[in-house]
C-alpha cells in the first residue's frame, strides 16, 4: 500500500538552509501549508512560562503589513483558514487554501514570522485573553488533572510546566520578551517549511525564497534534558467525579521502543474492547470514562491511564487498573496486539488522507527525526512487533516511579494513600 502520494515528497533547501518540503497529491484541489518551529513550551526558562503560547497569539495581532484584522479578512475572503498551536516540544503555523491561493497561504503564514508587530496595548488586551483560556481550563478537571501529572512527572523541569503558563508569568511577558522570543527560536536551523495538495515544488520554492530567505540562519536556545521524577499530587475540589490519572516513563518519539509502547498502551486502555474498558467500566461499573495512552516528548514519554469515578469507587478503581496493567504485561494475547495494530494503523492512514494531515506528518517527522519518515517506514515497525516486544515495553514503563495526580473529593488524600499502595 502506497504511503504518499504519487512520487512522494521533495525536499529542498532555501539560501539560509530552511528545508521545504512539498508532497503533489494528485486529484487534490486545495492545499496546506505549515511553518512548524522545534521550539515550545519546554524551552521557556521558568519567568517565561506561557511565552511560547503567548508569541503564538501575538503574531496574529498584526504583522508589518497587515492589521490583525486584515489578517482575518484576506484569508476568509478566499475561504481559507489560518491558525496556529502550541506544544510543549513545538510550534505550528498553518493555512489552508483552494489551489490557486496557495501563494497567499504561505505569504500570510510567513508574514506572521517574518515581521510580527508586537504592539504594548495588543500586549495586555491578549494577556487577558490568555488569562481567560487559563481560567476556562482550570474550570475543566479533566484537562487539570493531566497537568498536574505532567508536573509530576517532571517536577521544577520546563516539560512539567503548564503550556499555557500561569496568570503571573503571563502577565509579567513585556515586547521584548517576545521580540527575544523570536530572535532566540525563529530561525532557519530550527523550522521546516510544508505544503502538500495542489502544490508545485519549483514555484512553492520560489515563493518561499521571497518570504522567508531572509530569515537567519541559525539561534541560540537552552533545552533541558528531560528527567523523570514521579510521585502524587492532589486537588480536592468538591465535583461529582474523581479525576484521577497514573503515569509511567516510556519511550520518546525517536526511541525504538516507541511503537511498542504505543500498541501496549492501546490494547489496555485505547478503545471500547480494551482491558481496562472492559474490566472498570463493563464488568466493575467503576467509572464512566476510562482510558490509556502513550504520548511522546522527543526523548522521553508519557503512558498515561486515566478514570473519572465517583468519588467512593475512585480508589478501587485506581487499584484495579493498576492490577489490569500488570496483568497485560504478563499475558497480553497475539489477538490483543494484532486489534491494537489495526486501530493505529487506521487511526494514522485515515489521517494521512487529507492534504492538512499528510503537511502535519511530514513536518512532526522531520522535526523530530531530522529528515522524512514516511508512514509506510511507521506501519513496517508496528508490523514487524512481537507480542513479547509488547509485553516488555509494559513492564519496562510499568517499573518506572508512577506520577499520580487526582483532582476531585479529597483528592489530595487519595493521592496520598495511594502513593503508599501503588508508588515506589
Amino acid at each position: 500500500m502506497a504511503d504518499m502520494p504519487a512520487d512522494g515528497p521533495q525536499v529542498s533547501r532555501l539560501s539560509n538552509g530552511l528545508p521545504v518540503i512539498t508532497l503533489a497529491m494528485p486529484g487534490i484541489r486545495t492545499a496546506a501549508v505549515e511553518l512548524a518551529a522545534d521550539v515550545g513550551a519546554r524551552h521557556e526558562a521558568p519567568h517565561e512560562n506561557g511565552l511560547a503560547h503567548l508569541f503564538e497569539h501575538m503574531v496574529f495581532k498584526g504583522t508589518g503589513r497587515r492589521s490583525a484584522r486584515a489578517i482575518a479578512e484576506d484569508i476568509e475572503d478566499v475561504g481559507g483558514a489560518l491558525n496556529a498551536w502550541t506544544s510543549r516540544d513545538m510550534t505550528m503555523f498553518h493555512a489552508r487554501t483552494l489551489a490557486a491561493d496557495l501563494p497567499l497561504g504561505l505569504d500570510m503564514v510567513a508574514d506572521l514570522i517574518v515581521s510580527p508587530r508586537f504592539d504594548a496595548e495588543d500586549l495586555e488586551r491578549e494577556k487577558a485573553v490568555v488569562h481567560s483560556e487559563i481560567g476556562e481550563a482550570r474550570d475543566t478537571p479533566d484537562d487539570v488533572v493531566f497537568d498536574h501529572l505532567q508536573a509530576r512527572a517532571f517536577p521544577d523541569q520546563p516539560l512539567g510546566r503548564p503550556i499555557l503558563g500561569t496568570e503571573d508569568s503571563v502577565s509579567a511577558a513585556t515586547v521584548a520578551h517576545l521580540a527575544g522570543w523570536r530572535a532566540r527560536h525563529y530561525h532557519a536551523g530550527a523550522l521546516v517549511l510544508v505544503a502538500t495538495g495542489a502544490v508545485e515544488h519549483e514555484r512553492l520554492l520560489a515563493d518561499a525564497e521571497a518570504a522567508l530567505g531572509r530569515l537567519p540562519a541559525a539561534g541560540a536556545r537552552t533545552e533541558i534534558p528531560a528527567n523523570w521524577g514521579g510521585g502524587p499530587v492532589g486537588e480536592a475540589r468538591r465535583i461529582e467525579q474523581t479525576h484521577l490519572t497514573l503515569g509511567f516513563a516510556g519511550p520518546g518519539g525517536r526511541d525504538p521502543g516507541y511503537h511498542a509502547a504505543l500498541m501496549f498502551a492501546m490494547a489496555l486502555g485505547g478503545g471500547m474492547s480494551s482491558r481496562l474498558f472492559q474490566q472498570l467500566r463493563e464488568e466493575r461499573g467503576l467509572a464512566y470514562s476510562v482510558s490509556a495512552a502513550h504520548g511522546a516528548h522527543e526523548e522521553i514519554g508519557v503512558m498515561s491511564l486515566y478514570c473519572a469515578a465517583k468519588p467512593a469507587d475512585s480508589e478501587a478503581a485506581a487499584l484495579l487498573a493498576m492490577e489490569v496493567a500488570h496483568a497485560a504485561a504478563a499475558d497480553l494475547s497475539a489477538a490483543e496486539l494484532d486489534r491494537a495494530r489495526a486501530q493505529v494503523k487506521a487511526g494514522l492512514l485515515m489521517g494521512l488522507e487529507g492534504c492538512a494531515g499528510q503537511a502535519d506528518w511530514l513536518a512532526r517527522g522531520w522535526l523530530t527525526f531530522g529528515r522524512l519518515y514516511s508512514a509506510g517506514e511507521a506501519l513496517a515497525e508496528m508490523d514487524a512487533l512481537t507480542v513479547d516486544d509488547v509485553r516488555a515495553a509494559g513492564r519496562a514503563m510499568l517499573a518506572s516511579r508512577p506520577a499520580i495526580a487526582i483532582v476531585g473529593t479529597r483528592g489530595d488524600r487519595l493521592a496520598d494513600r495511594l502513593a503508599t499502595r501503588i508508588g515506589r
